[in-house]
């Protein structure tokens, strides 16, 4: 039976594909079209944090202001 998959992957150099998950029960030669895909306008949230650098309050404080802000919860 004859079946399409999607696959996504990044070219590592101009003869070869690097995959970002694996192709399972595919053996054999395969034809592949390529097709490139648009820069992600989404920005890694996790480069974001990292510019932001550590902060400067201590546990103690952050907890406080935790305890501080859970007391001020109306409750009804």
């Amino acid at each position: 039976m004859r079946r399409n998959i999607v696959a996504r992957g990044k070219f590592s150099d101009p003869r070869h594909i690097e995959l970002t998950k694996p192709v399972p029960k595919i053996r054999g030669e395969v034809e592949v079209t390529i097709r490139q895909l648009p820069k992600s306008r989404t920005p890694d949230v996790f480069k974001i944090i990292a510019a932001f650098g550590p902060g400067s309050r201590s546990k103690a404080e952050i907890d406080r202001q935790i305890h501080e802000e859970r007391a001020s919860w109306d409750y009804r």
